[in-house]
C-alpha cells in the first residue's frame, strides 16, 4: 500500500490567534511615543510575528503514509510499532503527566484532549512508545492496523 490511509493536522485553537493579535497590541503600545507610522509597523509586525508563532506550532500532522508513521519530523516504519491504544480524556492527562516515561516520543498538544498510545517493538530503539496527540485516535489506530496487515 503506497497511498495515503491517513492524515490530520493539529492546528491550535482559534482563541490562540488572539493572542498573535494581543502580541501586535502590546508591541504597538511600547512603540506609541514614538509616533504613529511605528505604531502601526508595531502592531503589524507584532501580529505577524505571533501569527507566525501559532502558525508554527499549530502544523504538526500525523500521517500514515508508505509504510510508515510520520509524527511531527518523526518518520517511524509502521513494521517497528506494536500495539495502538486509543487514549481518553483522562487517560491522555495521565500518559502526559505522571505515567509519561521521559524517553517516549510525544507529539503533545495540550488542547487536543485525546491521544493514541503505540508501542515501539524495534529492540534497536530506546523509545518505549509513541505518545500521539490526535483527535481521531480510532482512526489512525485503524490506519496503522490496516497498514500492518496489508
Amino acid at each position: 500500500m503506497t497511498g495515503m490511509t491517513y492524515e490530520e493536522r493539529l492546528t491550535a485553537p482559534r482563541s490562540w490567534w488572539l493572542l498573535a493579535f494581543g502580541a501586535g497590541v502590546s508591541l504597538a503600545l511600547i512603540l506609541l511615543p514614538f509616533g504613529a507610522l511605528p505604531l502601526l509597523g508595531g502592531l503589524v509586525g507584532g501580529t505577524a510575528a505571533g501569527a507566525v508563532a501559532v502558525s508554527s506550532y499549530g502544523s504538526a500532522r500525523l500521517r500514515v503514509v508508505a509504510g510508515s508513521l510520520v509524527a511531527g519530523d518523526a518518520r517511524i516504519p509502521v513494521g517497528a510499532l506494536g500495539e495502538a491504544i486509543v487514549l481518553d480524556h483522562e487517560e491522555a492527562l495521565a500518559w502526559r503527566s505522571y505515567k509519561a516515561d521521559p524517553r517516549a516520543f510525544m507529539l503533545l498538544r495540550s488542547y487536543v484532549p485525546t491521544a493514541l498510545k503505540v508501542e515501539v517493538t524495534d529492540p534497536a530503539d530506546p523509545t518505549p512508545y509513541l505518545y500521539l496527540s490526535t483527535r481521531a485516535p480510532e482512526r489512525l489506530a485503524a490506519a496503522l492496523r490496516d497498514v500492518r496487515t496489508a
